[in-house]
């Protein structure tokens, strides 16, 4: 059986001494996927316009935010976050 590797890396490592893996809910579809086999995603809201910037007095009043997303493998795929495998050029 031929090894495929990835088209992407992860950043969360599946190692034994983690002891029990962590499960989190995938923001697309809701479904409960290991940690380890999930695509992180940051989205947010910021403010980029400089005539906004400088009509502003004090940055204080600028709310802006960030959050933390995960995408399960079959999301991650669909929403292309991740680009999909090309099994055009190896033999089978």
């Amino acid at each position: 059986m031929p090894e495929f590797k990835s088209p992407y890396t992860r950043g969360y490592h599946h190692t034994k001494s983690r002891g029990a893996e962590s499960n989190v809910i995938c923001s697309f579809c809701g479904r409960t996927v290991p940690r380890y086999k999930t695509i992180t995603q940051s989205r947010g809201f910021r403010l980029n316009d400089p005539a906004i910037m400088q009509a502003m007095d004090d940055r204080r009043f600028i709310h802006t935010f960030a959050r933390k997303e995960y995408a399960c493998p079959s999301c991650a795929r669909g929403m292309k976050i991740v680009k999909k495998r090309d099994y055009g050029n190896q033999r089978r």
